[in-house]
């Protein structure tokens, strides 16, 4: 009998490079609903971020994972792959605007005035340089032939890098994204350069599955006013082959823990179940599991 107490199960979750949101996401994410429900044991696990955890967990390497909204949109569509995916979602993570970060003390204050200069664009596997493709398609621009593009082995390796000048700005964003935090808190201050309204536009016109988003002040220091983007939901995503049941407990430990969640980490109070019914493409993309734990809480008909 106390065997079977102790026996938990085991289910590894993908996050990304050292240094990025991911891992800071992912640790908090695994403790709080593994206190939630004991029975699971969630390890998460360093991965080369977005685009390889979709392919992990296809070929189930990986129980779950987390995967940028355009990785995920690309994904079920099957744009660039054989076939659109079979990959089911666990739950949205939080609101993510894509944006750049440059010193304070920089000349650089619109998107195209970096056009030709070093650009951080992230770790080389990671959903924000698919983010930032869309973003700079929906402009007219090629990340790499516009701007001299740096891309990294880990996103922890970008913040020194502006705060030398070896690279005018970085790409990335969402509240709390640690890379921006760590540019954030040098003593010169930093700033945000981001599409502007018209840009906006143009970007959600040519590509619709990107929405407005805007990151409230005070999510970085010395950020004194709102940042207005595009950009998506992320999401924790399910292998195929996930039993019911295992989902269902990871919904009901979510929702068990989201306050406990939320107290952890800013950006993860945007990490509910009513979110994940909003933010998911297509309900049907839902886990089973999920879905029958959003119907026993009153959250889904």
């Amino acid at each position: 009998m106390m065997a079977q107490e102790q026996q938990k199960t085991r289910v590894v979750l993908g996050t990304a490079t050292p240094g990025g949101g991911f891992p800071a996401y992912g640790w908090p994410y695994a403790e709080v609903l593994n206190e939630m429900d004991p029975t699971l044991a969630i390890e998460p696990r360093n991965t080369k971020g977005s685009t390889e955890n979709v392919p992990l967990l296809e070929q189930d390497k990986l129980d779950i994972g987390l995967a940028t909204g355009e990785v995920t949109y690309e994904a079920i569509a099957g744009i660039g792959r054989p076939k659109a995916t079979n990959l089911r979602i666990i739950n949205a993570t939080y609101s993510q605007a894509g944006m750049f970060m440059v010193r304070a003390d920089s000349p650089y204050r619109s998107i195209s005035d970096l056009r030709g200069k070093p650009v951080v664009w992230g770790a080389g596997t990671s959903g924000f340089i698919v983010l930032a493709r869309y973003v700079m398609d929906g402009l007219g621009l090629d990340l790499k032939k516009d701007f001299q593009a740096i891309l990294l082995e880990k996103a922890g390796d970008g913040p020194p890098m502006v705060l030398d000048g070896r690279a005018a700005a970085m790409w990335g964003g969402g509240v709390g994204w640690p890379p921006f935090m760590a540019i954030a808190k040098n003593p010169a201050g930093a700033r945000f350069v981001s599409p502007s309204a018209d840009e906006i536009k143009r970007i959600m016109a040519k590509h619709s599955f990107l929405k407005p988003i805007t990151m409230p002040a005070g999510s970085y220091p010395g950020q004194a006013g709102t940042v207005n983007s595009v950009g998506s939901w992320p999401f924790v995503l399910a292998r195929a082959t996930l039993p019911d049941d295992v989902a269902y407990r990871l919904a009901r430990a979510l929702h068990r823990g989201e306050a406990a969640l939320g107290a952890r980490l800013a950006q993860a109070r945007e990490s509910t179940l009513a979110n994940t019914l909003a933010a998911a493409p297509r309900v049907d993309l839902i886990h089973p599991g999920v879905q029958r734990y959003l119907r026993e809480a009153g959250l889904q008909r």
